[in-house]
C-alpha cells in the first residue's frame, strides 16, 4: 500500500497539523509506504520520516534522514544547490 500526501500541511494551524500527523502516524507499518510532499519541516516534527529526499527540477538531488530536513530548515536550500552547481530556476527558464 502507498499513501501520497501532497502538501497536506498547507494552510493548517498547529492544532490541525497535530491532528493530521496523528492520523498519518496511525498508518505507519512495515507494509505501508507514505510519501509526504511538503515545503516546510514543521509537519516532520510530528511525523519523523525514515528518509528525506530533495527534488530540484523533478529530480532527486539529495537524500538523507531526518537530519537533512532539519539542516534545510536552518540553512535553506541554497547551500545544497550551490554545492551541486544547480539553480532555483526551472530548466525551461534558464537562458542558453
Amino acid at each position: 500500500d502507498l499513501a501520497i500526501l501532497d502538501e497536506t500541511d498547507s494552510g493548517l494551524d498547529v492544532d490541525a497539523l497535530r491532528t493530521v500527523a496523528e492520523g498519518v502516524n496511525t498508518l505507519r507499518r512495515d507494509d505501508m509506504g507514505i510519501l509526504i510532499i511538503t515545503h516546510y519541516q514543521r509537519i516532520l516534527n510530528y511525523i519523523q520520516p525514515d528518509f528525506v529526499h530533495v527534488l530540484v527540477n523533478g529530480r532527486i538531488v539529495r537524500s538523507g534522514d531526518f537530519s537533512l530536513a532539519k539542516q534545510i530548515e536552518e540553512t535553506g536550500y541554497d547551500p545544497i544547490l550551490q554545492e551541486l552547481g544547480l539553480s532555483r530556476e526551472p530548466e525551461s527558464a534558464v537562458a542558453e
